[in-house]
């Protein structure tokens, strides 16, 4: 039987670059070698792609040969970068390249363009869960719930001065506040402000990483997580909750930190847990999901309110990431979690390739320039 063959791309140019070599070492591990042909697709930090086989450490392919993908319709292959030689032939590609620019819906368009099968959202679905006003503002319009926030575009903040937005935001949500770039992950550039100068200090660092900051009402409440997979009939996982030992869940609590502890399955009751998992599925097909996506969600402490907090389309796959481990607790384990997203990324790749793309007979279109 011919293997299927997987490209594994990773890397990318953007400050989750780390994370994702991390990510596609796990899944390299875990990818059945005896049912697929793995290739190793790097995207360095100046943003070329680099190829190698899977004997390769993930790490080491930053410094092999560069490739290229043409956007247009092929034979779904990789080029050589000096010559336009066939590098690699792809059945499917797992995009795993965290941040911007793999998750954000441009990866997906070139992807789309190329007429390759892949995994995971398409480009609207990326671009809506990868900025989280926006998807705040859709999830809200759906009737879910979210935690008030305000938010703020660079050229307000450089006009009025940081010190007017953070006055702005305490009168409207109070303190304190989460503030975050709108489009990031990894918790990266995210801070905790308690008073109008930490939300000033907040402002200006958020704002390094993105042209939109978001400030958010900080509610003391559990982090809870919940995977969901899926095309049209997504399923949602046990629920998982994060304990960070201390403060909120940084960039050091989810990587560095071993203090922080991951409750796989989370200590709930049987309604909390069916709540989570009903508006784990709304959220998802809100933002218009396809393959998988991690739904995080704060629990009020006080009220046992439920907040949708944000969605992640390319969640975190290192081993101690949340959403193999939700996966592995609902009886699938990480091998067959690859296995099952790479089933449904060709289920949706031939369900779109059965769509008419040409247009009909130009006697019609002709009848009515002539009418006209």
């Amino acid at each position: 039987m011919q293997k299927l063959r997987v490209g594994l791309l990773f890397g990318g140019r953007s400050v989750e670059h780390e994370v994702s070599i991390v990510s596609a070492t796990s899944m390299l591990a875990a990818l059945d070698q005896d049912r697929y042909e793995v290739s190793l697709i790097a995207v360095d930090l100046e943003g070329q792609w680099h190829l190698a086989d899977a004997r390769t450490a993930p790490r080491d392919v930053q410094r092999a040969p560069r490739v290229f993908l043409p956007a247009a319709p092929g034979s779904a292959v990789l080029r050589a970068d000096d010559i336009l030689a066939e590098a690699a032939p792809l059945d499917v590609l797992i995009p795993i390249i965290h941040g911007r620019g793999g998750e954000d819906g441009t990866l997906q368009g070139l992807l789309d363009l190329a007429n390759i099968a892949y995994v995971g959202s398409g480009v609207l679905s990326s671009a809506l869960q990868m900025d989280k006003d926006v998807a705040k503002r859709v999830l809200q319009s759906g009737g879910l719930p979210v935690t008030p926030w305000r938010c703020f575009r660079d050229f307000e903040i450089e006009r009025d001065g940081p010190s007017v937005a953070a006055q702005q935001a305490a009168f409207e949500i109070g303190l304190p506040v989460y503030v975050k770039p709108a489009n990031s992950g990894s918790s990266i550039g995210i801070s905790r402000a308690t008073s109008i100068a930490e939300l000033v200090e907040a402002l200006d660092l958020a704002s390094r990483y993105d042209r939109k900051v978001l400030v958010e009402s900080a509610i003391d409440a559990r982090e809870i997580e919940v995977a969901v997979m899926g095309n049209d009939d997504p399923k949602a996982s046990v629920p998982g909750e994060i304990r960070a030992a201390q403060g909120f869940y940084d960039y050091d609590a989810k990587y560095l930190d071993d203090a922080t502890e991951l409750i796989v399955p989370a200590e709930l009751d049987t309604s909390e847990i069916e709540s989570l998992q009903s508006l784990a599925i709304k959220a998802y097909g809100l933002l218009e999901a396809e393959g998988m996506a991690r739904v995080d969600f704060l629990l009020d402490r006080s009220s046992g309110q439920i907040f949708v907090n944000e969605l992640n389309s390319l969640p975190g796959f290192t081993d101690g990431s949340m959403y193999p481990k939700l996966w592995e607790a609902s009886g699938l384990s990480y091998s067959a979690l690859l296995d099952r997203l790479i089933e449904l990324a060709l289920d949706r790749h031939d369900r779109r390739g059965k769509l008419e793309t040409k247009p009909p007979t130009t006697a019609p279109v002709a009848a009515r320039s002539k009418k006209r």
